[in-house]
């Protein structure tokens, strides 16, 4: 899948930690926000899942810090899907510092679509499961 952007943002002082840098609890944030974009791009919307009774649950969650974040930083998620099976999609999502493009951190998440009535997992509509395999299949950025 060519590298979607996911998440644009700004560092805020309130962000940060008692050292100056960007808290653990803030880039989790981010990259949660840049996963429900991702959803919402393959058609796990808002209102499908509401009238579906459907959801995403996140089973692993792996996160590597790779440069330090400053208030006042301008940062941009891209999201790239790695795995697709019935029930399941992997993706990982790399955080660029806006200004000069060095990758701040990279995380990779596994989803499951769930039945939230029966709070088991469930297969993905073939609709879905297909926007995720085309996205799949298109290259990565380079």
């Amino acid at each position: 899948m060519a590298d979607a952007l996911t998440y644009r943002g700004t560092i805020y002082p309130w962000q940060c930690d008692h050292v100056g840098h960007l808290n653990v609890m803030w880039y989790v944030g981010k990259f949660d926000e840049a996963t429900w974009n991702l959803f919402n791009g393959l058609g796990v919307t808002p209102t499908y899942m509401r009238e579906q009774s459907r959801g995403m649950a996140a089973v692993q969650q792996n996160i590597s810090y790779k440069r330090e974040l400053l208030a006042g930083d301008v940062i941009e998620v891209r999201t790239r899907v790695l795995e697709v099976r019935d029930k399941v999609i992997r993706f990982v999502h790399t955080m660029y510092n806006g200004e000069n493009g060095e990758v701040a951190a990279v995380c990779e998440l596994t989803g499951v679509h769930m039945d939230r009535q029966a709070r088991r997992s469930c297969p993905f509509p073939a609709a879905i499961r297909a926007a995720a395999e085309q996205a799949l299949a298109e290259p990565a950025d380079a």
